[in-house]
């Protein structure tokens, strides 16, 4: 509403009346007025509004027909409309309205950008021990009762792979895609003793005519018996070498090893 010159208006809030604008703002000086449209042009008639006598000042232009108000008496001057188009003399938004151009459309805000989400994939490794399994065989080479680790038990490893989806950099998927021994485990062996030694087979009996107190070779019976080829006086001899199993009764281990006439 600024640069605006005082002058009589239309209106804003009664279309049927006109309304002084001092040059900054609307007063409450209101008169009854009219307005009408003819052959394209507008006319507005104003009544007197204070004292004094009101004259109609006709002004052409451009085929339009304006009339202005001229106030006489009082230390009010006169004000004549300017002989121009309202939008051009800076007239109030109400008076203009018939001549201003379409308002500008409002502008759009601009759209929100759509967040597109980052999707990164790794495969990740998971290594686990499996543990060595244990056994037992027999070993017949070894004493019953005795046992031993022949082979060292080794842990083996299992090797999981995981593919491993990312969201923005966080996990929200995985899922296995390989799974594989990589390392196999070692049993461990431990042998067990199964030999036993067989009994000695018991001595054979003695002919009638050999002396029960040796074995392996038979020594006669006799009231004495010498090794042979000894300095024994006999009356018997022995000649070989017999184990010493009882009393050696004819003396015949000198030596006292067990073996009789062995040297």
């Amino acid at each position: 509403m600024t640069n605006v010159q005082p002058g009589w208006y239309p209106d804003p809030n009664d279309g049927a009346k006109i309304r002084w604008w001092d040059g900054a703002a609307w007063t409450a000086h209101v008169a009854e007025g009219e307005r009408a449209s003819a052959s394209g042009a507008e006319q507005v008639t104003a009544k007197r509004v204070r004292r004094g006598l009101s004259r109609r000042t006709s002004v052409i232009v451009g085929g339009a027909v304006v009339l202005g108000i001229a106030l006489v008496g009082g230390a009010v001057n006169a004000a004549t409309l300017a002989a121009r188009p309202a939008a051009e003399q800076g007239a109030p938004a109400a008076f203009a309205a018939t001549t201003a151009s379409p308002a500008a459309s409002t502008p759009k805000p601009s759209p929100t950008p759509t967040h597109t989400p980052v999707i990164t994939t790794r495969d990740e490794p998971a290594r686990e021990v499996v543990p060595f399994e244990r056994a037992s065989v027999d070993d017949s080479s070894m004493p019953q009762g005795q046992t031993a680790v022949t082979t060292v038990g080794q842990n083996g490893e299992r090797t999981r792979t995981y593919r491993v989806t990312l969201t923005d950099g966080k996990e929200t998927k995985r899922e296995l895609v390989s799974d594989a021994v990589t390392v196999q485990p070692v049993t461990e062996v431990t042998s067990i003793g199964t030999y036993v030694e067989p009994a000695a087979p018991p001595p054979a009996a003695a002919p009638s005519n050999c002396n029960p107190n040796y074995a392996d070779a038979c020594v006669p019976i006799a009231s004495d018996v010498d090794c042979a080829g000894g300095k024994g006086n006999g009356p018997a001899y022995f000649d070989g070498v017999a184990r010493v199993v009882g009393r050696d009764v004819y003396q015949l281990d000198g030596d006292g090893d067990g073996w009789a006439c062995n040297g």
